[in-house]
């Protein structure tokens, strides 16, 4: 087997938090944790995402931090792909759609996340097959 998810990803202790958390409390343990996304669970099941994205676009509503919800900003339902999936090609969906995380999920368990960061210090390629890299200069 080639090189997989599974050797890029961060599988010691995804950061997780309750739908329910405050907004504030999600930026502290992010913070704390050094990350810029925590997955959202409810019930035990992925719930979501929350991302340094969704908390600027609370800042950016008014949202008071200690009323907001992160289940109100998160995305819910997020896309995940499993750890034996090819990093080139989690790197083009990541670019595709504008994504900077992807939870990995193994039989219906989070196994871990995976980074556009992660993807890029593995220097992987992260433009589509077509972009001109530097064809706007002579």
């Amino acid at each position: 087997m080639g090189v997989t998810l599974r050797d890029f990803m961060t599988s010691d202790e995804v950061l997780t938090v309750p739908a329910e958390i405050s907004l504030r409390e999600a930026a502290r343990v992010m913070r704390d944790r050094n990350v810029g996304a925590a997955v959202v669970v409810d019930g035990g099941r992925i719930a979501g995402i929350f991302t340094e994205r969704d908390l600027l676009r609370a800042v950016a509503d008014g949202e008071q931090p200690d009323q907001g919800r992160v289940q109100t900003y998160m995305t819910p339902d997020p896309m995940t792909l499993p750890s034996d999936h090819a990093p080139s090609e989690a790197a083009q969906i990541m670019s595709e759609r504008r994504f900077r995380h992807i939870p990995v999920v193994d039989d219906g368990r989070l196994v871990g996340i995976v980074s556009i960061r992660d993807l890029v210090g593995a220097g992987l390629q992260l433009l589509p097959a077509d972009a001109h890299v530097g064809s706007d200069f002579p």
